[in-house]
Protein backbone atom coordinates (compact mmCIF):
# COMPACT_ATOMS: atom_id res chain seq x y z
CA UNK A 1 0.00 0.00 0.00
CA UNK A 2 1.11 3.40 -1.22
CA UNK A 3 2.45 5.14 2.02
CA UNK A 4 4.17 8.02 0.77
CA UNK A 5 1.27 10.73 1.56
CA UNK A 6 1.67 10.10 5.04
CA UNK A 7 5.48 11.50 5.16
CA UNK A 8 4.41 14.68 2.64
CA UNK A 9 1.99 15.33 5.36
CA UNK A 10 3.73 14.81 8.48
CA UNK A 11 7.28 16.04 6.66
CA UNK A 12 9.24 16.01 10.18
CA UNK A 13 8.32 12.30 10.87
CA UNK A 14 11.10 9.88 9.98
CA UNK A 15 8.94 6.43 10.63
CA UNK A 16 5.49 5.66 11.66
CA UNK A 17 4.68 2.37 14.28
CA UNK A 18 1.36 0.70 13.69
CA UNK A 19 0.17 -1.16 16.69
CA UNK A 20 -3.53 -1.14 16.74
CA UNK A 21 -5.04 -4.71 15.16
CA UNK A 22 -7.20 -2.44 12.52
CA UNK A 23 -4.58 -0.28 11.33
CA UNK A 24 -2.02 -3.04 11.30
CA UNK A 25 -4.57 -4.87 9.15
CA UNK A 26 -4.63 -1.84 6.81
CA UNK A 27 -1.26 -1.69 5.75
CA UNK A 28 -0.61 -5.19 5.28
CA UNK A 29 -4.15 -6.65 4.55
CA UNK A 30 -3.27 -9.54 7.07
CA UNK A 31 -5.01 -10.08 10.28
CA UNK A 32 -2.77 -11.15 13.28
CA UNK A 33 -3.83 -10.30 17.05
CA UNK A 34 0.05 -9.60 17.90
CA UNK A 35 2.79 -7.70 15.83
CA UNK A 36 3.67 -4.48 14.70
CA UNK A 37 3.89 -2.38 11.37
CA UNK A 38 7.00 -0.01 11.07
CA UNK A 39 6.86 2.32 7.74
CA UNK A 40 10.13 4.85 6.90
CA UNK A 41 10.38 6.34 3.72
CA UNK A 42 12.59 3.82 2.56
CA UNK A 43 10.95 0.32 3.78
CA UNK A 44 8.31 -1.43 5.63
CA UNK A 45 9.01 -4.11 8.53
CA UNK A 46 6.32 -6.35 9.82
CA UNK A 47 6.84 -7.35 13.16
CA UNK A 48 5.13 -10.80 14.75
CA UNK A 49 5.71 -13.74 16.20
CA UNK A 50 6.05 -17.74 15.26
CA UNK A 51 2.64 -18.34 14.81
CA UNK A 52 2.10 -15.99 12.50
CA UNK A 53 6.08 -16.26 10.10
CA UNK A 54 4.90 -18.74 7.63
CA UNK A 55 1.75 -17.03 6.33
CA UNK A 56 2.97 -13.57 7.06
CA UNK A 57 6.03 -14.43 4.94
CA UNK A 58 3.34 -15.64 1.74
CA UNK A 59 0.68 -13.38 2.42
CA UNK A 60 2.33 -9.96 2.88
CA UNK A 61 3.95 -8.31 0.43
CA UNK A 62 6.68 -5.14 -0.05
CA UNK A 63 7.27 -5.77 4.06
CA UNK A 64 10.47 -7.42 5.46
CA UNK A 65 8.84 -10.10 7.94
CA UNK A 66 10.78 -9.91 11.55
CA UNK A 67 9.50 -12.24 14.04
CA UNK A 68 9.83 -11.87 17.72
CA UNK A 69 8.00 -12.59 21.17
CA UNK A 70 6.37 -10.94 23.95
CA UNK A 71 8.64 -10.22 25.63
CA UNK A 72 11.55 -8.76 23.36
CA UNK A 73 8.42 -6.87 21.94
CA UNK A 74 9.17 -3.78 22.36
CA UNK A 75 12.37 -3.61 22.39
CA UNK A 76 12.59 -5.46 18.76
CA UNK A 77 10.36 -2.23 17.49
CA UNK A 78 13.03 -0.17 18.78
CA UNK A 79 16.03 -2.01 17.17
CA UNK A 80 14.09 -2.00 13.70
CA UNK A 81 14.05 1.91 13.90
CA UNK A 82 17.40 2.50 15.06
CA UNK A 83 18.14 -0.18 12.13
CA UNK A 84 16.02 2.37 9.65
CA UNK A 85 17.96 5.72 11.20
CA UNK A 86 14.59 6.95 12.34
CA UNK A 87 14.28 9.90 15.11
CA UNK A 88 11.03 11.33 14.94
CA UNK A 89 8.96 8.45 15.24
CA UNK A 90 4.90 8.61 15.12
CA UNK A 91 2.78 6.46 16.61
CA UNK A 92 -0.79 5.35 16.77
CA UNK A 93 -2.20 5.50 20.59
CA UNK A 94 -4.81 3.01 20.58
CA UNK A 95 -2.75 1.01 23.45
CA UNK A 96 -4.39 0.46 26.82
CA UNK A 97 -1.93 2.21 29.55
CA UNK A 98 0.54 -0.74 30.45
CA UNK A 99 1.63 -1.13 26.77
CA UNK A 100 2.10 2.56 26.66
CA UNK A 101 4.30 2.39 29.19
CA UNK A 102 6.41 -0.58 27.99
CA UNK A 103 6.61 1.18 24.35
CA UNK A 104 7.62 4.63 25.77
CA UNK A 105 10.04 3.47 27.89
CA UNK A 106 11.56 0.35 25.13
CA UNK A 107 11.65 3.96 22.65
CA UNK A 108 13.20 6.34 25.24
CA UNK A 109 15.69 7.05 22.99
CA UNK A 110 13.28 8.31 20.40
CA UNK A 111 11.00 11.55 19.91
CA UNK A 112 7.69 10.32 20.07
CA UNK A 113 4.73 12.57 18.12
CA UNK A 114 1.33 10.91 18.15
CA UNK A 115 0.21 10.24 15.23
CA UNK A 116 -2.84 8.61 15.07
CA UNK A 117 -5.17 11.45 13.39
CA UNK A 118 -2.75 10.94 10.53
CA UNK A 119 -3.23 7.34 10.08
CA UNK A 120 -7.29 7.23 10.58
CA UNK A 121 -7.10 10.36 7.96
CA UNK A 122 -5.18 8.01 5.45
CA UNK A 123 -7.74 5.60 6.01
CA UNK A 124 -10.72 7.87 5.09
CA UNK A 125 -10.16 8.10 2.08
CA UNK A 126 -10.35 4.61 0.01
CA UNK A 127 -8.68 3.25 -3.31
CA UNK A 128 -10.29 1.57 -5.69
CA UNK A 129 -9.27 -1.52 -4.54
CA UNK A 130 -11.10 -0.92 -1.33
CA UNK A 131 -14.04 0.75 -2.71
CA UNK A 132 -14.18 -2.67 -4.46
CA UNK A 133 -14.23 -4.63 -1.88
CA UNK A 134 -17.01 -3.00 -0.11
CA UNK A 135 -19.10 -2.91 -2.77
CA UNK A 136 -18.50 -6.64 -2.71
CA UNK A 137 -19.79 -6.55 0.84
CA UNK A 138 -22.58 -4.72 0.07
CA UNK A 139 -24.15 -7.13 -2.69
CA UNK A 140 -23.22 -10.16 -0.42
CA UNK A 141 -25.60 -8.54 2.26
CA UNK A 142 -28.41 -7.55 0.18
CA UNK A 143 -28.55 -10.87 -1.18
CA UNK A 144 -28.65 -12.01 2.46
CA UNK A 145 -31.13 -9.33 3.35
CA UNK A 146 -33.34 -10.29 0.61
CA UNK A 147 -33.20 -14.37 0.86
CA UNK A 148 -33.86 -13.83 4.83
CA UNK A 149 -36.75 -11.57 4.73
CA UNK A 150 -38.61 -13.93 2.13
CA UNK A 151 -38.73 -15.82 5.52
CA UNK A 152 -40.20 -13.18 7.86
CA UNK A 153 -43.39 -13.82 8.71
CA UNK A 154 -45.90 -13.69 12.24
CA UNK A 155 -44.38 -15.57 15.12
CA UNK A 156 -40.65 -15.57 14.36
CA UNK A 157 -38.17 -14.42 16.79
CA UNK A 158 -36.18 -11.27 16.52
CA UNK A 159 -33.23 -13.55 16.84
CA UNK A 160 -34.43 -16.11 14.32
CA UNK A 161 -34.14 -13.52 12.14
CA UNK A 162 -31.39 -12.51 12.85
CA UNK A 163 -30.09 -15.74 12.75
CA UNK A 164 -31.09 -16.18 9.14
CA UNK A 165 -29.46 -13.30 7.89
CA UNK A 166 -26.27 -13.89 9.32
CA UNK A 167 -26.36 -17.46 8.35
CA UNK A 168 -27.63 -16.01 4.28
CA UNK A 169 -24.61 -13.90 4.78
CA UNK A 170 -22.00 -16.45 4.99
CA UNK A 171 -23.07 -18.66 3.03
CA UNK A 172 -23.18 -15.68 0.57
CA UNK A 173 -19.45 -15.22 1.05
CA UNK A 174 -19.14 -12.54 3.92
CA UNK A 175 -16.16 -13.60 5.85
CA UNK A 176 -17.65 -12.85 9.22
CA UNK A 177 -20.30 -10.13 9.93
CA UNK A 178 -19.48 -6.13 9.96
CA UNK A 179 -21.00 -6.51 13.42
CA UNK A 180 -23.43 -7.68 15.48
CA UNK A 181 -27.14 -7.84 13.38
CA UNK A 182 -29.64 -5.76 14.70
CA UNK A 183 -32.86 -7.33 13.87
CA UNK A 184 -36.21 -5.49 16.46
CA UNK A 185 -39.73 -5.58 15.78
CA UNK A 186 -42.73 -3.73 17.18
CA UNK A 187 -42.30 -1.23 19.96
CA UNK A 188 -38.42 -2.34 20.04
CA UNK A 189 -37.70 -0.58 16.57
CA UNK A 190 -37.39 2.63 18.71
CA UNK A 191 -33.99 1.47 20.05
CA UNK A 192 -31.64 2.53 17.44
CA UNK A 193 -28.87 0.15 18.92
CA UNK A 194 -31.57 -2.77 20.05
CA UNK A 195 -30.16 -6.59 21.01
CA UNK A 196 -31.97 -9.24 19.41
CA UNK A 197 -34.26 -10.93 21.74
CA UNK A 198 -37.21 -13.50 21.96
CA UNK A 199 -40.00 -11.12 21.34
CA UNK A 200 -42.26 -12.10 18.47
CA UNK A 201 -43.12 -10.65 15.21
CA UNK A 202 -47.15 -9.84 14.92
CA UNK A 203 -49.34 -8.51 12.41
CA UNK A 204 -48.69 -5.15 11.28
CA UNK A 205 -45.27 -4.44 13.66
CA UNK A 206 -42.33 -2.74 12.14
CA UNK A 207 -39.11 -4.43 11.85
CA UNK A 208 -36.14 -3.19 11.91
CA UNK A 209 -32.94 -4.68 10.07
CA UNK A 210 -29.21 -3.24 10.35
CA UNK A 211 -26.72 -5.86 9.27
CA UNK A 212 -23.24 -5.76 7.51
CA UNK A 213 -20.83 -8.45 5.46
CA UNK A 214 -17.42 -8.60 5.34
CA UNK A 215 -15.41 -9.00 2.53
CA UNK A 216 -11.64 -8.91 2.18
CA UNK A 217 -11.41 -7.34 5.24
CA UNK A 218 -13.77 -4.68 4.43
CA UNK A 219 -17.39 -4.08 5.85
CA UNK A 220 -20.69 -3.25 4.19
CA UNK A 221 -23.27 -1.47 6.55
CA UNK A 222 -27.34 -1.25 5.68
CA UNK A 223 -30.29 -0.58 7.69
CA UNK A 224 -33.91 -1.03 6.26
CA UNK A 225 -37.33 -0.70 8.14
CA UNK A 226 -40.28 -2.59 6.52
CA UNK A 227 -43.77 -3.82 8.49
CA UNK A 228 -45.65 -6.80 8.48
CA UNK A 229 -48.59 -5.44 6.94
CA UNK A 230 -50.13 -1.64 7.86
CA UNK A 231 -48.10 0.11 10.09
CA UNK A 232 -51.05 2.71 10.98
CA UNK A 233 -51.19 6.23 9.74
CA UNK A 234 -48.23 7.49 12.27
CA UNK A 235 -45.78 5.36 11.18
CA UNK A 236 -46.08 5.61 7.65
CA UNK A 237 -45.62 9.13 8.06
CA UNK A 238 -42.78 8.94 9.64
CA UNK A 239 -41.01 6.37 7.45
CA UNK A 240 -41.64 8.58 4.69
CA UNK A 241 -40.02 11.53 6.24
CA UNK A 242 -37.11 9.65 6.79
CA UNK A 243 -37.18 8.19 3.45
CA UNK A 244 -37.53 12.09 2.16
CA UNK A 245 -34.58 13.33 4.52
CA UNK A 246 -32.06 10.42 3.11
CA UNK A 247 -32.68 11.41 -0.53
CA UNK A 248 -32.30 14.77 0.03
CA UNK A 249 -29.22 14.43 2.23
CA UNK A 250 -28.47 12.39 -0.62
CA UNK A 251 -28.84 14.53 -3.64
CA UNK A 252 -27.24 17.18 -1.88
CA UNK A 253 -23.69 16.14 -0.28
CA UNK A 254 -20.58 16.53 -2.41
CA UNK A 255 -16.43 16.60 -1.85
CA UNK A 256 -15.68 19.96 0.26
CA UNK A 257 -18.62 20.39 2.40
CA UNK A 258 -17.85 19.79 5.75
CA UNK A 259 -19.64 16.24 7.64
CA UNK A 260 -21.66 19.40 9.74
CA UNK A 261 -23.58 20.46 7.15
CA UNK A 262 -23.96 17.24 5.48
CA UNK A 263 -25.73 15.89 8.78
CA UNK A 264 -27.77 19.32 8.51
CA UNK A 265 -29.09 18.64 5.38
CA UNK A 266 -30.99 15.51 6.81
CA UNK A 267 -31.25 16.79 10.27
CA UNK A 268 -32.81 19.84 9.45
CA UNK A 269 -35.89 18.12 7.06
CA UNK A 270 -36.58 16.11 9.93
CA UNK A 271 -36.77 18.94 12.42
CA UNK A 272 -38.98 20.98 9.94
CA UNK A 273 -41.20 18.14 10.04
CA UNK A 274 -41.95 18.36 14.05
CA UNK A 275 -39.39 14.98 14.78
CA UNK A 276 -35.98 16.91 15.35
CA UNK A 277 -36.12 15.71 19.02
CA UNK A 278 -36.65 12.03 17.88
CA UNK A 279 -33.00 11.58 15.74
CA UNK A 280 -30.53 11.48 18.33
CA UNK A 281 -27.77 10.00 16.65
CA UNK A 282 -25.23 11.14 13.95
CA UNK A 283 -25.95 11.24 9.99
CA UNK A 284 -23.14 8.50 9.43
CA UNK A 285 -20.03 7.94 9.43
CA UNK A 286 -16.79 6.07 7.39
CA UNK A 287 -17.05 2.73 6.92
CA UNK A 288 -13.74 0.26 6.15
CA UNK A 289 -11.63 -2.26 7.95
CA UNK A 290 -13.85 -0.88 11.04
CA UNK A 291 -17.56 -0.59 10.49
CA UNK A 292 -17.00 2.90 12.16
CA UNK A 293 -14.44 5.02 10.72
CA UNK A 294 -13.12 8.65 9.89
CA UNK A 295 -15.09 10.56 8.68
CA UNK A 296 -17.82 11.44 11.87
CA UNK A 297 -20.54 12.74 9.93
CA UNK A 298 -22.62 14.20 12.40
CA UNK A 299 -23.19 17.99 13.84
CA UNK A 300 -20.14 18.27 15.94
CA UNK A 301 -17.75 17.67 13.17
CA UNK A 302 -15.94 19.99 11.17
CA UNK A 303 -14.21 17.53 8.97
CA UNK A 304 -14.32 18.57 5.63
CA UNK A 305 -15.35 15.44 3.00
CA UNK A 306 -12.74 14.44 0.32
CA UNK A 307 -13.00 12.39 -3.02
CA UNK A 308 -13.14 8.67 -2.33
CA UNK A 309 -14.21 8.87 1.24
CA UNK A 310 -17.54 6.05 2.03
CA UNK A 311 -19.84 7.55 4.46
CA UNK A 312 -23.24 6.17 5.66
CA UNK A 313 -26.53 7.55 5.37
CA UNK A 314 -29.19 6.54 8.16
CA UNK A 315 -31.31 9.04 9.27
CA UNK A 316 -34.00 7.74 11.80
CA UNK A 317 -36.58 8.86 14.06
CA UNK A 318 -37.40 6.92 17.23
CA UNK A 319 -40.68 7.42 19.20
CA UNK A 320 -40.32 5.65 22.61
CA UNK A 321 -43.66 3.02 22.83
CA UNK A 322 -44.48 3.30 19.21
CA UNK A 323 -41.21 2.42 17.18
CA UNK A 324 -38.50 3.50 14.99
CA UNK A 325 -37.67 3.96 11.89
CA UNK A 326 -33.98 4.31 10.03
CA UNK A 327 -33.03 3.59 6.49
CA UNK A 328 -29.44 3.58 5.75
CA UNK A 329 -27.09 3.40 2.31
CA UNK A 330 -23.41 3.46 1.89
CA UNK A 331 -22.22 6.48 -0.56
CA UNK A 332 -18.87 6.93 -2.30
CA UNK A 333 -18.27 11.07 -2.06
CA UNK A 334 -17.41 12.83 -5.22
CA UNK A 335 -16.13 15.97 -6.66
CA UNK A 336 -19.66 17.14 -7.75
CA UNK A 337 -21.99 14.33 -5.46
CA UNK A 338 -21.76 11.02 -4.60
CA UNK A 339 -22.54 7.33 -5.77
CA UNK A 340 -24.80 5.32 -3.87
CA UNK A 341 -23.35 1.73 -3.81
CA UNK A 342 -26.39 0.53 -1.99
CA UNK A 343 -29.19 -0.92 -4.43
CA UNK A 344 -31.71 -2.75 -1.78
CA UNK A 345 -34.99 -0.82 -2.70
CA UNK A 346 -37.05 1.02 0.07
CA UNK A 347 -40.45 -0.49 -0.12
CA UNK A 348 -41.86 -0.07 3.35
CA UNK A 349 -44.62 -2.67 3.19
CA UNK A 350 -43.57 -6.48 2.58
Amino acid sequence: MVTVDLFENNPKIDAFVVLDESNRFYFTHFETSFGAVVISKDSNVFITDFRYESEAREKVHDFDIVITNYAEFYAKIAEVLTKLGAKTVGYGEKMYIDEFQAFKTALAGFKLKPSEAAIQAKRAVKTEEEISFIKTAQQIAEGALKRAMSHAKAGMTERELMAEINYEMVIGGAEKYSFETITAFGENTAQPHHHPSDKKLDKNELILVDMGAKYNGYCSDMTRTFCLGNPGQQLTEVYNIVKNAQEYAIKNIKAGMTCHDADALAREYITSHGYGDNFGHSFGHGVGVDIHEEPRVGSNSHTVLQPNMIITAEPGIYIAGLGGVRIEDMLVVKEDGVVNITSYDKKLCI
